[in-house]
């Protein structure tokens, strides 16, 4: 496991300003450059990585893990601002003012973490909000959630811990042989394979394996040798690149994925035991953690956003610099107004 002195990892909220900025690029209009989907799959891998590194300090200076605690930390973080837009959202759409549609289904759908389900085998008519279709990451996510924390606890008690790198990585084959089988043998659409938890969560796995691999300290030398170092990040950045080079639909539904979480773990490994070093010195700069530190809400906001404005100006791009100042300031207003009060709750439950 990369060990740090504090909760706060080095360079975790520069690569959330990284997600969240190829997200937002993407959905403003640049998608054809800018892959938005590597974002999520950022993000993914990320709260992998971050979930099992605070579960097993909580394990090495606890000896168990507190479920119930780690549900309402989760809570606490995650559904007050979800809420809030779903709220605001919701309201304006059923006075016409935003477009889509305004149901207590699709209300309920996202509210609860079931938003990717709902879109892929239930929902055919559209009945959300436009703008609301990107919670799906966010069931994803509290999927994972869900099961994880017990999982993790029950093979620690078993005395798991040197296997656990493996039992992720034979899970993370079996994710992948799922989708290979969806989309060889069953011809599966992209959406299916997309937004579906159950082919998504290996890129929370992989960050998993990364926070559970055991380091001895002579191991730790033999990674922190320059050349061994220079090589990794090279050949993790050039994996990843190739990922986005190669268009064809079979394989970005299949191993495009698996890649991608192989090429994170040597650059966020090295992003946080060396965040000095030059690719990584600006992902703590001040203001690169600060947006990473809003993510989350202008994640929830910036689409809506983006697929209300185009009719405020005649210019396109003053309607999405618009949708973007405002995603922002509801950012910085529940940091301030909700999240900064509820961290002093949260960190009373670690």
């Amino acid at each position: 496991m990369v060990h740090t002195k504090h909760q706060d990892i080095a360079s975790l909220d520069g690569w959330r300003a990284v997600a969240i900025l190829i997200v937002a690029a993407s959905h403003a209009g640049m998608g054809k450059l800018v892959p938005g989907g590597l974002g999520v799959t950022i993000f993914f891998f990320l709260s992998g990585y971050l979930i099992t590194t605070l579960l097993l300090r909580e394990y090495a200076s606890t000896s168990t893990i507190n479920i119930r605690h780690f549900y309402l930390r989760r809570l606490l973080r995650l559904t007050p601002p979800l809420l809030l837009v779903l709220v605001a959202t919701y309201g304006l759409t059923h006075l016409g003012i935003f477009k889509g549609y305004a149901t207590w289904t699709g209300f309920l759908a996202q509210l609860f973490y079931f938003a990717n389900y709902y879109g892929l085998f239930f929902d055919a008519a559209h009945t959300v909000p436009q703008g609301t279709g990107v919670f799906w990451s966010l069931a994803v996510e509290e999927h994972f959630y869900f099961f994880f924390p017990a999982l993790l606890l029950l093979s620690l008690r078993k005395a798991q811990r040197q296997r656990l790198p493996l039992y992720l990585g034979l899970a993370c084959l079996v994710f992948l042989a799922w989708r290979c089988y969806l989309v060889l043998s069953v011809g599966v659409g992209t959406e299916r394979t997309y937004y579906a938890t159950d082919t998504r969560i290996d890129s929370m796995l992989y960050g998993c394996i990364l926070a559970t691999l055991p380091q001895t300290s002579q191991w730790h030398r033999k990674l922190q040798s320059p050349s061994l170092r220079i090589i990794a990040i090279l050949a993790g950045g050039l994996l990843l690149l190739s990922t986005l080079v190669v268009r064809g639909e079979i394989f970005r539904e299949t191993v495009r994925y698996s890649l991608q979480g192989v090429a994170l773990m040597p650059l966020f490994y090295y992003s946080v035991t060396n965040p000095e070093l030059w690719p990584f010195r600006w992902l703590n700069v001040a203001w690169i953690r600060r947006i990473g530190i809003y993510s989350y809400s202008i994640y929830l906001a910036h689409y809506v956003m983006l697929n209300n404005v185009d009719g405020l100006t005649p210019y396109a791009p003053l309607n999405i610099l618009m949708a973007l100042v405002v995603s922002w300031c509801f950012a910085v207003l529940v940091d301030r107004l909700i999240d900064t009060p509820l961290r002093v709750v949260r960190a009373r439950l670690r």
